[in-house]
């Protein structure tokens, strides 16, 4: 047998022809956006203003450091208003009551009535306080040089101090030394009505029976 007979055939490998397979592209992820998850509402918290409670209530000088009255007058500083001392139990010093004029002056020694008017006052750093306002007798030094200073301090902030050491019936009036020593007040939007009735609550004379002003003119009070 010849060698071409028994000679195997050769098998050639064709190489297999790429074919066009339909492929899903893998989708890029999108970057990430932290605005989409802000707050878009505006704070409440450091918005909300909180109401004030009953106030001291003293004259400019009584305030022993820089004072400001509030620059409204109109809104903020009273009309002249009745008042008077009530000696009250469990108190060292008596307590100031409002009262109606009528009724003052039916019971009481005129030297017993106090008329004076109320402004809304801070100290530094929103220390507010009642100032009292003098409005009778103004001829008198203190009188004057007192009201002056809480003319003055509607503007300026400003100190009282008593002469009477030097011998004087005044008072000093002082002006910081620089308008920017401390920060403008944070007036309250409460009304000047609503800080004085929540500051008396309970210590205002409208009637005979009341007994504060029982207590003032001698008579029994009747249980409660």
């Amino acid at each position: 047998m010849s060698d071409e007979a028994t000679k195997k055939p050769e098998i050639k490998l064709v190489p297999e022809e790429k074919g066009e397979e339909a492929t899903t592209p893998i989708a890029k992820p999108k970057a990430f956006d932290l605005n989409k998850f802000k707050s878009k509402q505006k704070p409440t918290i450091a918005d909300v203003e909180t109401l004030l409670t009953a106030l001291p209530v003293h004259s400019i000088a009584e305030a022993k450091d820089f004072v400001r009255l509030h620059p409204n007058e109109a809104e903020y500083w009273s009309s002249e208003l009745c008042f008077v001392n009530v000696p009250t139990k469990g108190q060292k010093h008596d307590r100031l009551h409002l009262i109606e004029e009528e009724l003052a002056m039916r019971f009481l020694p005129s030297a017993r009535i106090l008329r004076m008017r109320l402004a809304l006052a801070t100290k530094p750093d929103d220390v507010f306080f009642l100032c009292k306002v003098p409005s009778q007798n103004l001829d008198n030094q203190w009188n004057n040089s007192n009201l002056r200073a809480c003319e003055q301090a509607k503007e300026k902030w400003t100190q009282v101090t008593s002469r009477k050491a030097e011998g004087v019936e005044d008072y000093k009036i002082d002006a910081a030394r620089n308008r920017k020593a401390f920060p403008d007040p944070k007036w309250p939007t409460q009304s000047l009505e609503e800080l004085i009735g929540v500051t008396y609550a309970g210590r205002t004379i409208v009637n005979e029976n009341d007994p504060g002003l029982l207590r003032l003119i001698g008579e029994l009070q009747k249980p409660s």
